[in-house]
């Protein structure tokens, strides 16, 4: 969600050139559009479809008189093309009398057998991890990579609106995209170089940036976060290409044949090099696919250029349009290695043509390559996250020198246009109000601090009633070495104040090793997740939940105070030690109990919990990737996997600890992209618990009384339901990301999205640990999923209105615990793609 706010800053706020552009829509006699149209400059290469409302626009460096527009069953029409700039062309093709004695595109659906263009693709197939570095045992080369975001569909009626009154000084230069013809101003540019190095047997990739440069917002950890999405890499090859969190079919893949349909359309000599030209198009709507075109050779079979452009009916929200195009280098007769890549996407609210957006240019060059040159081991082991800080360089002599591309003046333009207009007051106004969206702070530079969350603000629960909050933190910068971050709240109930206050200081950079410590007296709902980690200052259900399911009272007064160091000795691999001491009871002890038996206190009973504990865990998190070098960093992506190890050590007597035990806790999530049918997200959990403790310090099965779906519990089930001291969890949940409605008519334009999950608990408890919870069982019944696994599953459908998603859940069985909920209706709503 707040990647997608970050974005609504360039709405605030849209110079390439070429000697001949044209645009315009195909039409045919009875004014219908004719999408995926051939429309290409004659006698060269250079090409393109219409889209499926049968608008084009083309540009290229050259200058060309003539244009060839073709489609089966129509006459084929030549432009002349009198002007080098040609925009708003309405070109009519009329129904052609006999079939067309050229060659030409076709449309329409292909035949999969007997087609040339598919027998091309086999070979494609057969030879594609024979292709540019994967045939080399290591490989090595320089990357260029720049990063840009304009402000685009400029027009009178933007420049004179009241949002732009005082900024109009913006708008003196602008252009026109060579790709969507329409005009766009630069707003943002971010300059990376770096070199890679790369082993093919050992199947490890090390990147290592030498110089880094932002245009404006360098601080703005949202903005940097959704530059850094746009980073990632993909390959042509592989079957399926992710973007957005959204796997789209590759034209490339070997699944495509049923996804695409492909046609021959040309073939010509490219850098002395014979190639075939293919075309193809999606088979049907609202699938994540492309159209486009590419250029094989015909002896190696390696891909000499490709375009790919996503169809404007593909299930994906808030990005209008996402164009790629890949030029690969010649370097002998059997190697072709990657040059260029190109993406542009097209963020905006509306899908219409005329609808403003802003565009997210990234333009990737390589050079310089290096083959079979063994590193040892070692070095792709250490860490690949950390930036050094010397690597933000704006020295023009290092840019001059390593810049692999050069900017144009209207790009070198964005520098000075951005320290401009952080001057202007009303500028930063616009900035402000999208950054506290976006990260939930208002920023007060002058103190170097933060105040918030805004969300956290407001809450209720049994025990406090009405809840306020107010939080702050200190920062610097989004490379703070150090952070302090408090709260303080008041109950309207309970009329207490409550509070919390945490510090954590990076001690050495390279090896990530941090030092911190908190303390928080607060109300809390315990047993929300099973394997929760001792986060001073993490939100709760308690504080933050405006509505539950029935009566919740099971809410506990803790007071916490917390020591640990963590190191990173390998990348993504966190080891940290701890301490932490609490007390805990009960904060409705008329409603809920957490009495237990206590041979030493003058009645028997005890209803306090006094617990030091020593932690020690183990995060391991293959393929995060993050922002920033400081004591916190920001995670970029979710397609990584978690794995933890916790293992609790309680020690009696000291500070008058009451328990000596040990508990053993471990889960592995993980992502799974399953290309175009969806993405499945599963998560296993186990645990035990060795020695006698009472209610507050067993794992509780966690269950969720509020109207939200949230990963992880059992919406069916109230809190405290089910306790256990050996556990064993398993959740599930796909995402179809609509590849089921779009197959209904009805539902197709929609582009709902279809989710199932699927979750399940075993445990139990052993003798005496309820016996020494006798006294609380008299509200708080001491059960376990003993007999069987306990169950739910749900049906839900998501993208309502491309934010909402609701949730239809059902209990499989415990249907005879007291006050069962067997059916349940949550929800959940954000920007997503």
């Amino acid at each position: 969600m707040k990647q997608i706010l970050s974005l609504f800053l360039f709405f605030c706020f849209a110079w390439l050139s070429g000697q001949t552009k044209v645009g315009g829509i195909v039409m045919d006699e009875a004014g219908e559009p004719v999408a995926f149209a051939n429309v290409i400059f004659k006698n060269s290469t250079e090409g393109t479809i219409t889209n499926d409302n049968g608008r084009f626009y083309m540009e290229s460096d050259d200058v060309h008189d003539l244009l060839l527009v073709s489609f089966i069953g129509f006459e084929s029409r030549e432009i002349v093309l009198e002007n080098r700039v040609t925009y708003d062309m309405t070109i009519i093709l009329s129904e052609a009398a006999e079939q067309l004695n050229e060659v030409v595109l076709i449309s329409g659906k292909q035949s999969k057998k007997n087609n040339p263009a598919v027998e091309i693709l086999k070979k494609i197939w057969a030879k594609k991890r024979q292709n540019g570095v994967r045939q080399f045992n290591q490989y090595a080369f320089d990357k260029y990579e720049k990063v840009e975001f304009d402000l685009n569909t400029i027009d009178s009626s933007l420049i004179k609106s009241k949002v732009f009154r005082g900024l109009e000084f913006v708008f003196q230069d602008l252009d026109t995209s060579r790709i969507t013809g329409k005009t766009y101003l630069p707003i943002f540019l971010n300059e990376t170089f770096s070199k890679v190095k790369g082993d093919n047997v050992l199947k490890q990739e090390k990147e290592e940036i030498l110089g880094n440069k932002n245009s404006g917002f360098d601080n703005n950890q949202a903005i940097i976060a959704f530059v850094k999405d746009l980073y990632q890499r993909y390959d042509i090859y592989d079957n399926y290409l992710k973007f957005f969190s959204k796997s789209f079919t590759s034209p490339l893949s070997r699944t495509g044949v049923d996804t695409y349909n492909y046609a021959l359309r040309d073939s010509s000599y490219i850098d002395n090099k014979w190639c075939y030209n293919i075309v193809y198009y999606p088979r049907r709507k609202n699938e994540l696919t492309f159209k486009g075109d590419f250029w094989v050779n015909d002896s190696t079979w390696a891909v000499k250029n490709i375009n790919l452009q996503v169809t404007k009916s593909a299930n994906i929200n808030w990005v209008k349009d996402i164009y790629i195009e890949q030029d690969f280098d010649v370097v002998n007769d059997s190697v072709f290695l990657l040059k260029r890549d190109y993406m542009l996407s097209d963020f905006s609210f509306q899908k219409k043509e005329s609808s403003r957006g802003v565009y997210g240019k990234r333009t990737t060059v390589y050079d310089n390559y290096e083959f079979d040159r063994e590193l040892p081991r070692d070095f792709y082991r250490k860490s690949k996250n950390v930036v050094d800080p010397n690597a933000m360089v704006t020295d023009d002599v290092f840019w001059d020198k390593y810049r692999l591309e050069d900017l144009n003046k209207d790009e070198q333009g964005i520098y000075t246009l951005l320290d401009t207009l952080k001057t202007v007051p009303k500028f930063k106004s616009y900035y402000n109000v999208v950054s506290i969206l976006g990260s939930g702070y208002v920023e007060i530079d002058k103190w170097n601090m933060d105040i918030g969350t805004i969300y956290d603000v407001f809450g209720f629960n049994d025990a406090e009633g009405p809840r306020l909050r107010l939080g702050a933190r200190t920062y610097f910068g989004q490379n703070d070495p150090w952070r302090l971050e408090g709260y303080g709240a008041y109950g309207f109930a309970d009329k207490k104040i409550k509070h919390g206050i945490s510090g954590k200081v990076l001690i050495d950079r390279e090896s990530r090793f941090i030092a911190s410590a908190g303390h928080r007296r607060d109300v809390e709902q315990l047993g929300v997740s099973l394997t929760a980690t001792n986060d001073v200052l993490g939100r709760s259900i308690a504080s933050s939940a405006l509505l539950t399911v029935g009566i919740n009272n099971r809410l506990t007064n803790i007071n916490l105070s917390a020591l640990s160091l963590e190191i990173e000795p390998l990348t993504n691999l966190r080891l940290s030690v701890g301490s932490t001491f609490r007390t805990l009871s009960s904060a409705l002890p008329n409603e809920f109990s957490l009495d237990y038996i206590d041979a030493e206190s003058p009645s028997g009973i005890s209803s306090e919990i006094r617990q030091f504990d020593i932690n020690t865990v183990v995060i391991y998190t293959p393929g995060k990737q993050s922002v920033g070098y400081g004591v916190e960093r920001r995670e970029v992506n979710d397609r990584y996997s978690t794995l933890l190890l916790n293992l609790t050590k309680g020690t009696n007597g000291f500070l008058d600890s009451d328990f000596n035990y040990t508990k053993i806790q471990f889960s592995y999530t993980r992502p799974w992209q399953l290309g175009a049918f969806g993405r499945l997200r599963t998560t296993v959990e186990v645990g035990k618990t060795f020695g006698e403790v009472p209610l507050g310090l067993l794992s509780v099965v966690p269950g969720n009384q509020t109207f939200f779906s949230n990963y992880g519990t059992f919406p069916n089930l109230d809190f405290y339901e089910f306790v256990t001291d050996t556990y064993s969890a398993v959740h599930l949940e796909h995402n179809f990301n609509g590849r089921l409605f779009s197959r209904i008519p009805v539902l197709r334009k929609l582009n709902l999205r279809e989710i199932i999950g699927l979750r399940g608990v075993w445990g139990e408890l052993s003798d005496a640990n309820i016996a020494l919870s006798a006294p609380s069982a008299v509200n708080t019944p001491l059960r376990a999923p003993s007999e069987r696994i306990y169950y739910e599953y749900s049906l839900g459908i998501g993208n309502i209105f491309r934010v909402f998603r609701v949730d239809f859940n059902f209990r499989g069985n415990y249907l005879d615990n007291p006050n069962a909920r067997a059916f349940g209706v949550t929800g959940t709503f954000g920007f997503s793609f």
